[in-house]
């Protein structure tokens, strides 16, 4: 009893140490690919030991809960569960932190410091400003059956008539009503076009990220489906919107939610595909993997030994029956795999040991798990709506040939014939105009949305709603 004891006090002194060299204000620059987005930890001691809170000033997001805060032995370890994120680092001699940021399997350096980090003027010419000249309110509405209340915004054209209405649905990661990424708004600017059009908008936070409450990093595809179910529902009700007329937007993974809400919610009048997925979700990565390396300067050798490692990693955990089982065979097969080709994109100052680990807490996930083992044709050939569906030809996270082609595939498989598709060109996969389409240029480029993809999405829905 006295050795607990004991250890429960160094314990506590240690915490009381520590805090007070790393408790207060960090701020970091994460740099992806030549994206700048600043990140600032809000660190404090407490009776519980040391706590935190993240702002992503860029993105307009603060007051993340931080999962857990540790500063031992001068290295400190923050993990925000929701969102997938692990930082690492070690407190310098100077009075910074040197180390790494991780989100999604993906590991990036970011050091951080004491000194406000002032932001970069981006110019982001498309995003609308107040006043607006339409009625735009808070709302929340339940997901009954998760028992949680999610928060968004809906702009009515006025509030005398009933409009049709859209909820818009975003990608992968957590994101905010906003689908807010490197400096771009891409939801505030397309809710307002189509709102000055004369269509209703719902957007709104995923579960578990800014003021949407549940857990983000325990939720699967079905779950977000499920939320933007709710979506709907909450739609449906309101006094200013034609219950007949309610349609959803979907980017990216949301372009996959689309047509499961539409498969099963006959409330549903229409849907709208922005760079959804046609493919299965272990084909598309793979894809997407490749076609990023290559425009990112990795060598052939070095692509088709990550694909490799990839698809036996993703075959491991597609067929785990729970994903503790999944990590230890996991982490047994990246063990092997990186002795035999070292891993490019491992940080030097991380051991195979600290990589490995954060591998695979990144991908043994319900998640990565669902996505993975998700085939989108078995759930279009059951969509009897109409269907938009659009890409950028130079969209190398859902290219568009393979993803645009299935999708029309399938819905004919199904019976649909009311299938509109475009490929635009020269557009990425944010649907701005791009040189090359990687990554690296989403926030280097002032365009949000090309302006024709916004009016082609609003001439299609309302000639559907009429």
């Amino acid at each position: 009893m006295k050795k607990i004891f004991l250890t429960y006090l160094v314990a506590i002194s240690g915490l009381a140490t520590f805090g007070q060299n790393i408790t207060g204000d960090w701020n970091g620059v994460l740099d992806v690919q030549g994206m700048k987005m600043r990140l600032v930890f809000h660190i404090e001691n407490t009776e519980e030991g040391l706590a935190s809170i993240m702002d992503s000033p860029d993105q307009n997001v603060s007051g993340i809960p931080v999962t857990s805060t540790e500063f031992k032995n001068d290295t400190l370890t923050l993990k925000v569960k929701n969102a997938g994120i692990e930082y690492i680092g070690v407190l310098n001699d100077t009075g910074d932190v040197e180390g790494n940021f991780s989100q999604n399997g993906m590991v990036f350096k970011m050091n951080l410091t004491k000194n406000k980090i002032q932001k970069s003027e981006l110019k982001r010419p498309q995003e609308p400003e107040e006043p607006f000249p339409y009625h735009s309110e808070t709302v929340k509405f339940k997901n009954k059956n998760a028992k949680i209340k999610l928060a968004g915004t809906l702009t009515l054209p006025n509030q005398t008539e009933k409009f049709p209405a859209v909820v818009l649905i975003s990608g992968s990661g957590p994101q905010d009503r906003n689908e807010s990424i490197l400096g771009h708004k891409p939801f505030l600017v397309l809710s307002d076009y189509l709102t000055r059009q004369g269509i209703a908008v719902l957007r709104y936070d995923d579960r578990g990220f800014a003021e949407s409450e549940g857990d983000f990093g325990s939720a699967t595809t079905l779950d977000f489906a499920k939320d933007a179910e709710a979506a709907v529902e909450f739609l449906k009700s309101h006094k200013n919107i034609d219950s007949e007329n309610i349609g959803i937007i979907g980017h990216s993974e949301g372009g996959l939610i689309a047509p499961i809400v539409a498969r099963d919610n006959s409330a549903v009048a229409f849907i709208v595909l922005m760079a959804g997925t046609g493919i299965p979700g272990d084909e598309l990565l793979y894809l997407q993997q490749k076609l990023i390396g290559e425009v990112s300067g990795l060598s052939e050798i070095q692509i088709e030994n990550s694909v490799e490692n990839n698809k036996q990693a993703y075959k491991i955990l597609s067929n785990s029956e729970n994903i503790t089982k999944a990590k230890s065979k996991l982490k047994s097969f990246y063990q092997k795999a990186l002795k035999e080709n070292p891993d490019p994109q491992k940080p030097s100052n991380m051991t195979d040991e600290e990589y490995i680990d954060l591998v695979v807490s990144q991908i043994a996930t319900p998640w990565f798990q669902t996505f993975i083992n998700t085939n989108p044709a078995d759930i279009l050939q059951k969509v009897n709506c109409p269907v938009l569906a659009i890409n950028g030809e130079k969209d190398l996270q859902v290219p568009p040939k393979e993803n645009l082609q299935a999708i029309e595939k399938s819905l004919k498989t199904g019976g649909n014939q009311n299938i509109t598709t475009i490929e635009y060109p020269n557009l990425n996969h944010l649907f701005q105009e791009s040189k090359t389409g990687a990554p690296s240029e989403y926030a280097k480029i002032e365009q949000t949305i090309a302006p024709y993809v916004l009016e082609d999405i609003s001439e299609w829905i309302l000639i559907q709603v009429k």
